[in-house]
């Protein structure tokens, strides 16, 4: 019977090593396993922020674009601004200078007459006529 015992004893031992020699070896491959998907994460994490990194530069560049259209087109604005006043200035003093033209009746008429920029010469020719 000791010989049994002793029999039972080795097996007892040898798959207590067999199971811990393979958990080991699962767990080894379960690390390796995660090791690798973990690798692959991270791999998609630098492809991404790479192309994020690309979006926000582009982006970037947009908005200067924008930036400096707005500041062309600002610049352009004033550019009209002052042409419309020298307009204006050059439309009075030839209004003034003009002896057929009343140069205040005339300044009150482009005043409230801006967008009737047709008329303006009738009116003149009109007024010519009368004082004559």
């Amino acid at each position: 019977m000791e010989i049994v015992l002793i029999i039972v004893a080795i097996v007892v031992v040898l798959v207590l090593i067999a199971a811990v020699v393979g958990g080991r070896k699962r767990k080894q491959v379960r690390d390796d396993q995660r090791r690798g998907e973990a690798h692959d994460h991270r791999k998609e994490a630098e492809v991404r922020g790479a192309r994020a990194q690309a979006r926000e530069a582009d982006a970037e560049q947009q908005a200067a674009i924008a930036k400096r259209e707005q500041a062309k087109a600002e610049e352009q604005r004033l550019h009209a601004e002052r042409e419309r006043k020298a307009a204006a200035e050059r439309h009075e003093h030839a209004d003034q200078i003009d002896p057929d033209v009343d140069a205040d009746a005339r300044r009150d008429e482009r005043a409230g007459h801006q967008d009737e920029r047709g008329e303006r010469g009738e009116h003149r020719d009109e007024r010519a006529e009368q004082r004559r």
